[in-house]
């Protein structure tokens, strides 16, 4: 029951996503194809967000619930995110979704979302295993 929250928390994500389109195939094929500007709007929109939300945290110091301070490192530059994110992007464009809408898509009825539900598990299984092989 404690987690009952966060339950109605995603559910109301999902409906967000559903209703904003942003799970839609369609609309992804779209923002690849560069004939819509709806995703980037959306893509735009948040991380316009994170930068107001990340600059108030930093700015007035603001603590968790629990009072303890939030720490945002800073990130060194590595080019295993570019290769992370051009991959990340090539399925993305290929299959339709990224990992959040994911679940979403299952939820609202587009059950082969399941096949790249399952294709992100194993890829992140394989990433653990070679992940102490890789290079910085």
């Amino acid at each position: 029951m404690k987690n009952l929250k966060f339950i109605l928390v995603g559910m109301c994500f999902g409906i967000i996503l559903i209703k904003s389109e942003v799970i839609s195939w369609f609309r992804i094929q779209e923002m690849f194809r560069l004939q819509s500007f709806h995703m980037y709007g959306i893509i735009g929109s948040a991380i316009v967000v994170a930068m107001i939300s990340i600059l108030l945290i930093k700015r007035f110091n603001i603590k968790t619930i629990y009072q303890e301070p939030i720490v945002i490192p800073d990130k060194k530059f590595n080019w295993g995110y570019v290769y992370g994110g051009l991959i990340f992007g090539l399925g993305w464009a290929l299959t339709g979704a990224c990992p959040g809408p994911l679940f979403a898509q299952i939820g609202s009825g587009i059950l082969v979302t399941t096949v790249t539900l399952l294709s992100a598990i194993a890829g992140t299984w394989v990433y653990g295993l070679l992940r102490e092989k890789l290079p910085l």
